[in-house]
């Protein structure tokens, strides 16, 4: 009875209503699911032990059936020799095996009505439990949907609630002031080669000169000595 209290108030469990008052729904439907798996394995027990006694009932009270049977044909057996004494004994104890048989099948009746209502039990607390684990995948989920949006908006809100300007122009102007100082660097070197390349060309001529001369100096020696 206690098993099937407690089925029950799983099955009027209204899942709303918990999670307004628990501190961490997702924690708490997280035990619910678990609460009924647990209760629903235990009844699914109780309905396999049910079913056991009303076989065991049925197998008892065909035991006293046969007895009634077998003891009624003896007390026909013995009217048939003309020993009433004999007859009267044993329709005294078909008469105790078929109250006997009358007793277990008013056990059976009630057994039978007991195993239909936990079996009934059964399959309305396993639809709850699909019903349940079906919402609270949603519920969870739109939970921490809000918790996801919640962040974000207070995110955006710090976000906004700061100034990124300043911090956005001394870059630019680092940036400005590097690209400047490229500039110079490149102008400087660019400057630096032509001249340099002007002086290459002077020193050029500056050799030419000087080989023409010594050229001239070695042809007249030669034509003094001629």
């Amino acid at each position: 009875m206690a098993l099937l209290e407690r089925v029950s108030t799983l099955l009027r469990a209204n899942v709303n209503d918990l999670i307004d008052k628990a501190e961490d729904p997702e924690k708490m439907l997280k035990q619910l699911l678990l609460d009924m798996e647990n209760q629903l394995l235990q009844v699914k027990t109780q309905v396999a032990v049910a079913i056991a006694d009303q076989h065991l009932l049925e197998g008892r009270k065909k035991e006293h059936d046969d007895a009634v049977a077998n003891w009624q044909r003896k007390a026909e057996l013995a009217v048939s020799k003309g020993q009433e004494d004999l007859a009267r004994a044993a329709l005294d104890r078909s008469l105790s095996h078929q109250q006997l048989s009358s007793g277990f099948q008013q056990q059976i009746e009630d057994q039978r009505t007991e195993t239909e209502l936990m079996r009934s039990n059964h399959q309305r607390l396993q639809q709850k439990l699909k019903e349940t684990e079906a919402r609270c995948e949603l519920l969870v989920a739109q939970q921490r949907r809000a918790r996801a949006v919640g962040k974000a908006n207070k995110a955006t809100a710090g976000a906004e609630g700061k100034t990124y300007t300043h911090p956005i122009a001394r870059m630019k102007m680092k940036i400005m002031k590097s690209e400047a100082e490229n500039r110079a660097d490149g102008t400087l070197l660019k400057d630096s080669l032509e001249s340099d390349s002007l002086d290459d060309r002077f020193r050029k001529l500056e050799r030419e000169d000087m080989i023409e001369s010594l050229l001239n100096d070695l042809k007249m020696r030669q034509a003094k000595t001629a």
